[in-house]
């Protein structure tokens, strides 16, 4: 057992609390993993809300993360101490029905037993004070180490900045696969994207990537306006400066509307508003973001019937054991930005600051 630092999430809507916590070893098929950096969701601020149903506590949050294998379980084959990873929230356990088609990446095998907060064997590696702590989406990576499944695990270039690559593990490759593989944006297209957070940043960079040649930048916040534009924005509004739904706005400014959108908030008014921004005929429009517990979606159904079409998409659509290291590799020679996601660098002890910083649109 290692004791080490963890941030615990003692109830819904308080702060974390710095504590000292107990690692269990790995079971089989079970990876222990010594946590090097980590990143801050909104995900992460969801569950800690409160709003979200699968929420359970005492609970170590977080799943941006990458660290060094600690130890392994036995019958773990395709990592061992020493090895450089990034757990992922989705697995791919190559066996289920859901790994072997192409057309998803939502490999199902522990997919019940995570949304428990528990390993797959259905009990937890983590104690405080006596009592048992939760898991969360397999990957807890809020802890200094932290226990995951084998199949939860991409082993990565060893000489990727952890600092920089845990992002890959959620947020930069969810957006920028909404673009690539889920909207499958073409040269030349014209792009609206609603949310210019860490997720709308990754989405605009995987439009430029993939050819669009106008891709506009949709949030209530200016300040966010100039690095949307670092990243590939050709042009930035603000629905508050105008007197019409953004989605008029938006069909007027384009000929028509756009021929791809993208929601990367959670809001289901502006998810409505997406659609309807997409052209007659061929638009398409992602849901990336993900919207509170019991809500629902909305449009006439006559946008569908004239060609529009509605798409969601979870970690950007990437099979994640096998694209991971491969985004890691993308990173390392250039082809994607990761370096400029990072706008401030904490020490664990202050994560309570960077879910402000978050909350603040800093």
């Amino acid at each position: 057992v290692i004791k080490c630092k963890a941030a615990v999430a003692w109830e819904a809507g308080k702060p974390l609390s710095i504590e000292e916590v107990e690692v269990a070893p790995p079971k089989a098929h079970e990876v222990r993993i010594k946590i090097v950096a980590t990143a801050v969701c909104h995900t992460d601020a969801y569950t800690l809300s409160g709003a979200d149903p699968e929420g359970c506590f005492p609970v170590i949050l977080g799943h941006e993360g990458a660290g060094i294998v600690e130890s392994v379980g036995e019958g773990v084959t395709k990592v061992k101490p020493g090895d450089t990873v990034i757990p992922l929230y989705i697995p791919q356990c190559g066996e289920c029905k859901f790994c072997k088609n192409p057309k998803t990446n939502l490999c199902q095998k522990i997919r019940i037993t995570q949304g428990k907060g528990l390993m797959p064997d259905g009990t937890s590696r983590f104690t405080c004070k006596g009592k048992q702590i939760y898991h969360f989406m397999g990957t807890s990576t809020f802890s200094e180490y932290t226990v995951v499944a084998d199949i939860s695990i991409a082993k990565i270039d060893p000489a990727a900045p952890l600092d920089k690559v845990c992002l890959l593990g959620c947020g930069i490759s969810t957006g920028y696969g909404a673009a690539v593989n889920t909207a499958k944006v073409e040269p030349g297209s014209t792009c609206a994207v609603f949310g210019l957070g860490g997720v709308g940043l990754a989405v605009i960079m995987g439009c430029k990537i993939a050819g669009a040649s106008r891709i506009i930048g949709i949030d209530l916040n200016k300040d966010k306006y100039a690095k949307a534009k670092e990243f590939g924005a050709t042009e930035c509004i603000s629905p508050l400066d105008f007197k019409k739904p953004i989605q008029e706005v938006l069909v007027e400014m384009t000929d028509g509307g756009v021929d791809y959108s993208f929601e990367c908030i959670g809001n289901v008014g502006v998810m409505r508003s997406a659609l309807e921004a997409c052209h007659k005929g061929w638009g398409v429009s992602v849901i990336v973001g993900v919207a509170a517990a019991g809500q629902e979606i909305a449009t006439r159904p006559f946008q569908l019937v004239t060609g529009r079409t509605w798409k969601g998409t979870a970690f950007g659509g990437w099979k994640s054991v096998d694209s991971v290291p491969k985004l890691v590799t993308d990173y390392m020679s250039k082809k994607i930005k990761v370096d400029e996601f990072v706008t401030h660098t904490l020490v664990f002890g202050k994560i309570n600051d960077a879910f402000e910083l978050m909350h603040s649109g800093k």
